[in-house]
């Protein structure tokens, strides 16, 4: 078990009841707000796909999937750890435009993530996923989308304070851009979870960008997969959390990569094994449409909106038998 953090004198401001009307509350706003901003629709999305078709998210590439054999349907079947590569699939196979986009329910697990405040095993995000054109690859065109998703949340938090007025903390809704490398220029003693601390807590929602490429210390700011987001166009949102005095990061994101992205990071990743893949030849060919895309975690954002001390408040998950007793002893109900 991680060390949990337990804010003192902590006081659940929504019942349970109310907390579960709240969250349902919250996810039909913020998905249609998001679907406003960055034109996107709905479309059903899978949980598990085929080993070795390439569109199950490596993540990191040392975390175990979760896999099985199938009765009917030969070959390995795996739940997926994210729908980064499937939602571009998707989109060509759909027949989607240039400005075109689709959002999902995304829900997968990740056996070997951490279990704390912030983390479970389970994972849910709105994923989505537009298709671009080559000349909006660019910071501007990322820095504009990252405002779109703010401004939904700052819509969602504003419908959410009119039912639930007790909800009373506030959220900055501007948004502070900085790159991996400028941070750890800014803080070069300091670790990537104190750098992100300490500039979010500076301007209340953060966007680090460029991340996944050596910095000059000879470390990434965080490790990203080398075959979806293009580490010189990514980033991930953070937003203070005045309920853990913590950073919380709601979303990584970015602009995916085209032939000579993809090419490049394989090379410096050493995964050159993925160029067989189908997903990585449709890619390399120049089959698949330009993409940018994200996750935004549906229990982090209820979790912040909620101001819970833990994600286990807001979403059902499984947590070691210890954990469920501290937290019940400093008052958080784990579901």
């Amino acid at each position: 078990m991680s060390e949990l953090i337990f804010p003192k004198n902590y006081d659940p401001k929504l019942s349970l009841r109310d907390t579960q009307r709240a969250i349902k509350l919250i996810k039909d706003t913020f998905q249609k707000e998001l679907a406003r901003e960055l034109n996107l629709d709905r479309v059903t999305a899978p949980i598990i796909v085929k080993q070795g078709s390439g569109i199950n998210d490596d993540l990191s590439g040392v975390e175990r999937k979760v896999s099985f054999t199938m009765k009917e349907v030969e070959g390995t079947a795996e739940i997926v750890q994210s729908l980064a590569k499937w939602k571009r699939m998707a989109l060509y196979r759909y027949g989607y435009g240039s400005g075109e986009g689709i959002y999902t329910d995304m829900n997968a697990i990740r056996r070997d993530d951490k279990a704390d405040n912030t983390h479970s095993i389970f994972v849910d995000q709105w994923d989505w996923e537009k298709v671009i054109e080559a000349s909006d690859r660019t910071i501007d065109y990322l820095k504009e989308t990252v405002r779109g998703i703010i401004r939904a949340l700052a819509r969602t938090k504003a419908k959410l304070s009119e039912h639930y007025p007790v909800l009373t903390g506030e959220m900055a809704e501007e948004v502070f851009f900085i790159t991996s490398q400028e941070l750890e220029d800014m803080y070069p003693d300091k670790t990537d979870k104190e750098r992100e601390d300490l500039i979010t807590k500076e301007h209340g929602i953060v966007f680090i960008m460029q991340i996944g490429g050596a910095l000059k210390s000879g470390k990434p700011h965080d490790s990203r997969a080398p075959d979806y987001d293009d580490w010189a166009l990514n980033g991930d949102i953070l937003v203070w959390n005045n309920v853990l005095d913590r950073s919380l990061e709601i979303s990584s994101m970015g602009i995916r990569v085209d032939a000579a992205a993809m090419d490049r990071q394989l090379n410096i990743a050493n995964a050159n094994e993925r160029r067989a893949f189908p997903y990585h030849k449709m890619i390399l060919d120049g089959t698949l449409p330009l993409t940018i895309g994200g996750g935004i975690g549906q229990s982090r954002l209820c979790m912040l909106l909620l101001e819970k001390a833990h994600v286990g408040e807001v979403q059902t998950s499984v947590w070691p038998v210890e954990m469920i007793e501290a937290c019940k002893a400093h008052n958080i109900t784990l579901l």
